[in-house]
């Protein structure tokens, strides 16, 4: 079996295979595995070198499958992981915080307890919450989060619904998907998640990316007899009377672990199946993130906090890196479903934290132009089968999570799962 991709879909199906039995050659085209949740050096100003992320990521307590995998090749999550409650509060302490409760009631005394909300302002989400899981978390496949939400209260909307809806989904709420929403919030504020954590909890990474799970991943597949075949693109994949090609090399198996956009370059020509396959892939459209890296900035309050945003105001969270293993005034501003240029970013970000108060002085600016797809209502996604003998599994494929961490690894574990 080959698999084409060693970030994170890439690895997990790769181990997944492994355990099965399977004799694997991953393919990766760069030296560092992870994907677009890797590893970058960022040079402080006084010449030293610290390693942080392509871009801030946040994982949850209800990223079961992830975490386990993380377990499975011997690195503990509580070892690179924070574990806070959910907070969704700015540098004034106003909004949400969860208690460490179990769930959820854990939610409900958050709502009741929300600094700075009203009276009318917690009962309007109380009410809607208490209609969402009547419905058991479902709603018209047409529907945006603002048509779920119409009956809650501006402050509501801005404080919880707008930050929490572009942090999980990277889409605006007028045009992010309804159900996928409500599916987030299901598996997070009302799942069990990963014992001992709570499926709300939110997971800060404390070390860089490739620390909290490939570069363990890696080690543990090359340990395990799997051909790691690192810094060798592929540039085609065929088909022969036997199976498959990659490279010249006879598969009777494929995994594209790819970005959608590559993996519909590689199987276009493949056959009539393929090429279906590939014009729905290539119909997605994508969302950016942008990640300004700034020093000089306060201890925070917490590791994560919600910043106020307005048109030239884009950050949506600031995460103090001081707190998550890096060096003291590293400040990450992170800026979800950005469209602005890179520059333009930078400015309007630095003005924003100089507006509360934080003289800070930009490092580096990080946009990554095909972060994710976007997560719009109906959206016809690609299917993992592409044609026979031939797979894809990926953070896009067709599933019930937005483009997330735990949504790419089990794809692939639900690839393999089907291989027999």
């Amino acid at each position: 079996m080959a698999i084409v991709g060693a970030g994170w879909a890439g690895l997990a199906g790769a181990i997944a295979a492994v355990e099965r039995g399977c004799d694997v050659t991953l393919y990766e085209a760069t030296r560092a595995p992870g994907g677009r949740a890797r590893t970058l050096a960022l040079q402080m100003p006084d010449g030293s070198t610290v390693r942080v992320d392509n871009g801030q990521h946040i994982l949850i307590g209800a990223y079961v499958e992830t975490l386990r995998l993380m377990e499975r090749v011997g690195v503990r999550p509580s070892d690179v992981l924070l574990r806070l409650p959910l907070v969704l509060r700015d540098a004034h302490g106003r909004g949400l915080a969860l208690p460490d409760w179990p769930g959820p009631l854990d939610a409900a005394a958050g709502i009741l307890c929300a600094s700075g909300w009203g009276w009318r302002d917690k009962f309007s989400l109380l009410r809607a919450a208490a209609g969402w899981q009547r419905a058991r978390f479902t709603c018209a496949p047409e529907a945006t989060v603002d048509d779920l939400t119409r009956t809650l209260t501006p402050r509501v909307r801005a404080d919880l619904i707008d930050p929490l809806c572009v942090a999980a989904l990277n889409t605006p709420a007028a045009r992010a998907s309804g159900q996928v929403f409500l599916r987030v919030l299901r598996d997070s504020l009302f799942g069990r998640g990963h014992a001992p954590w709570r499926g709300s909890n939110l997971l800060l990474p404390r070390k860089d990316l490739g620390r909290v799970f490939p570069e363990a991943a890696i080690a543990w597949l090359s340990s395990h007899g799997a051909q790691l075949r690192i810094g060798e693109r592929v540039h085609a994949v065929q088909r022969d009377a036997a199976g498959w090609r990659v490279e010249g090399a006879a598969f009777d198996h494929v995994i594209l672990a790819l970005p959608s956009t590559e993996a519909a370059r590689l199987v276009a020509d493949s056959g009539a199946d393929a090429a279906a396959w590939a014009h729905t892939a290539q119909a997605l459209v994508f969302e950016a993130i942008a990640t300004v890296y700034a020093t000089g900035g306060p201890r925070l309050a917490l590791p994560m906090l919600a910043l106020r945003t307005a048109p030239n105001a884009p950050a949506q969270f600031v995460f103090d890196r001081s707190q998550l293993g890096g060096p003291p005034g590293l400040l990450a501003f992170v800026v979800s479903a950005s469209a602005a240029d890179k520059a333009t970013i930078e400015s309007q970000v630095i003005a924003q934290a100089r507006a509360s108060g934080w003289n800070v002085q930009p490092l580096q600016t990080v946009v990554e132009k095909r972060a994710t797809f976007a997560c719009t209502p109906a959206l016809q996604r690609p299917a993992a089968p592409i044609a026979p003998g031939l797979w894809a599994c990926g953070d896009y494929v067709d599933g019930p999570y937005p483009a997330t961490l735990e949504g790419a690894v089990r794809s692939a574990l639900q690839v393999v799962e089907q291989l027999g």
